[in-house]
């Protein structure tokens, strides 16, 4: 007979699974469909796959170390798993009321932090190293795209046809079953970017559930309540009911937000992201894919704004003293998308060089509202502070945990 307890824990951590897909493909598969490459299906199915597919492979790192890294797996009781989850589920909740991708894995490390402080167990090398990489990570993320933004960006606009997908794979059958084909018309060069479109949101998944099928079971593998195989099933699968589900909401707000930021600019964001984020979970780091992808978006506007400046103008002013010319804009992006390639893959719009830019054509509505942006950093910072906080309290002085 499965103790009542573990059941609670075993829902708990299926609705952090269920809320993890409803938001993590509206990440994954917003651009590609916004940009009606797949429908919402295809993409919830995409998304359950990979996800799985993440977690199974690259996610029990991530377990491994929340697991029985960060603090002993010992501490972990089943009733201290079932609290760490809850407050996992807790952090989602405060995140969706205040409109805020919160981090999961900030959160659970926070819930699991306070517990090792609680107890005084907590392997303060592990965890100094985890804190560290949170620290790169974002860095990291706004630098390559920022590098990319500058010196790559508007070249790839201008080669690289990708600002509608629209049109170009068709539904046939087989009998009962449907497979993509080339719709009648479509050019070649157009079916390579909707595949490359395709598989870059798959990318993407894989990323999520390598990262995210740990803040979902890895105090209950740590307690050895489940096995690693059954807690990256149970959680890919949550997951997957998410996507079919709530995700359905989140694909219709971040597919209609990422067509005013172009495909080309959204699909370079995931694929920066998703590199960070699979990275770190192969050596076991829990990070956050939400804030490696807005510190990707911010980086790439910031470099695309860049080109307005070349290197020795931008040092004299410094030296002067004198304010930046460049600032980060959404027009330094949107403004672009006009580029694409003639049938031979001749360039159909030279690229000015870097400092013959005008200033004006990348100039309109900001990248990032200031306001708005220094909310969702001080909630990224708030959620796994009371996590910690909330974890250390009811451990210290809950006899029962």
């Amino acid at each position: 007979m499965i103790a009542p307890l573990l059941v609670v824990g075993l829902l708990v951590a299926a609705f952090v699974g269920f809320n993890i897909g409803g938001s993590s493909t509206g990440v994954a598969f917003g651009p590609a469909v916004g940009s009606d490459t797949v429908s919402k299906t295809a993409a919830a199915g995409l998304m359950t796959a990979f996800a799985l597919l993440g977690g199974y492979t690259v996610g029990k790192n991530v377990i491994r170390t929340m697991g029985g890294e960060i603090v002993p797996a010992s501490k972990f009781t089943l009733a201290a798993s079932v609290a760490v989850l809850f407050f996992v589920g807790l952090a989602l909740l405060v995140s969706n009321l205040f409109g805020v991708p919160a981090s999961t894995s900030m959160t659970a490390v926070g819930a699991i932090a306070g517990l090792g402080v609680a107890t005084d167990s907590i392997v303060w090398p592990v965890m100094g190293r985890i804190v560290s990489w949170w620290l790169v990570a974002p860095i990291a993320a706004f630098w390559v795209c920022a590098v990319i933004g500058r010196y790559l960006y508007p070249y790839l606009d201008a080669k690289v046809p990708l600002d509608s997908a629209g049109g170009v794979i068709e539904r046939r059958y087989a009998g009962p079953v449907p497979y993509p084909a080339r719709a009648p018309g479509a050019a070649m060069k157009d079916v390579v970017g909707v595949v490359l479109v395709v598989a870059i949101a798959c990318y993407m998944a894989f990323s999520a559930g390598a990262s995210n099928v740990a803040n979902a079971v890895a105090p209950l593998v740590g307690s050895e309540a489940i096995r690693p195989n059954t807690g990256v099933l149970l959680a890919g699968g949550a997951i997957g009911v998410g996507a079919f589900t709530i995700a359905r909401r989140t694909l219709d707000t971040v597919g209609n937000d990422l067509t005013d930021l172009p495909l080309l600019a959204a699909l370079i964001v995931e694929t920066v992201a998703a590199s960070l984020i699979t990275f770190l979970s192969f050596i076991g780091i829990p990070a956050s894919l939400a804030v490696s992808a807005t510190m990707s978006i911010v980086g790439l506007g910031w470099g695309r704004a860049t080109r307005t400046t070349t290197l020795s103008e931008a040092a004299g002013a410094a030296m002067a003293g004198e304010e930046p010319t460049a600032t980060a804009r959404v027009d330094a992006l949107a403004a672009d998308g006009q580029g694409g390639s003639g049938g031979d893959g001749t360039e159909t719009q030279a690229v000015p060089r870097i400092g013959e830019e005008d200033p004006d054509d990348l100039a309109a509505t900001e990248l990032f509202d200031p306001a708005t942006t220094g909310r969702v950093i001080v909630l990224w910072i708030m959620t796994p502070s009371i996590s910690a906080a909330a974890s250390f309290l009811l451990f210290e002085y809950a006899p029962f945990f």
